[in-house]
């Protein structure tokens, strides 16, 4: 099968095999990218920048992701918004598409998950997947150690609490949290007078 069907398949839900010689050689460019990357130092700002650009299919101004990073392909089929922060261990199974809007939070030991397989065990043995692509959209955050798996959307401005496993979508404006992650309470104007608790904001951030 040639490359660009291969590619096709990789961002339609189709099944393909992963192990194709053509893809891994195309793959692994973006492998070199990325260990190149992780390899740069703090100091190292513009370079770091620059490499992102390149590594992402969209990587918008004032984004960073902190080292060590880790991804499938580099960042190749994933599509970053502006003011984007993802902290240490960022996990992408990028083999399907994903995108992040701007202003988007990622807290430390995250995994966003595009890629999957199907249950037939001679499929597997066959190295076979298939890809979903998730969606996060503009100024959500995603709490520590979260996973979130293929096929999913998260919200505009919706929290999801450190640990949990997103198995399906999550509306705009909640908390979400849990294994399996589901809604705890809609964002409200309380929220606008308290920041934790009883605890009033008081100061006027610009």
């Amino acid at each position: 099968m040639e490359l660009n069907e291969i590619i096709r398949k990789m961002h339609s839900g189709e099944l393909y095999q992963c192990s194709d010689e053509a893809l891994l050689a195309k793959q692994v460019k973006q492998l070199d990218m990325l260990f190149e990357y992780n390899s740069l130092k703090p100091s190292q700002a513009k370079e770091k920048q620059s490499l992102l650009k390149e590594m992402f299919a969209e990587f918008g101004e004032g984004s960073y992701i902190e080292t060590p990073f880790h991804a499938n392909w580099g960042g190749k089929f994933t599509h970053i918004g502006k003011s984007v922060y993802a902290n240490f261990n960022l996990t992408l199974v990028d083999d399907g598409e994903i995108f992040i809007g701007d202003n988007v939070m990622i807290a430390p030991n995250v995994t966003i998950c595009t890629g999957t397989h199907p249950i037939n065990p001679e499929l597997r043995e066959k190295t076979v997947q298939y890809n979903l692509p998730v969606t996060i959209k503009r100024n959500a955050w995603i709490g520590a150690g979260s996973v979130i798996l293929p096929g999913v959307t998260v919200g505009e401005n919706s929290i999801i609490g450190a640990g949990s496993v997103v198995t399906k979508d999550i509306p705009d404006n909640v908390v979400a949290v849990g294994s399996p992650c589901r809604v705890l309470r809609e964002i409200s104007e309380r929220d606008k007078k308290y920041y934790r608790g009883n605890i009033e904001i008081t100061d006027d951030f610009e």
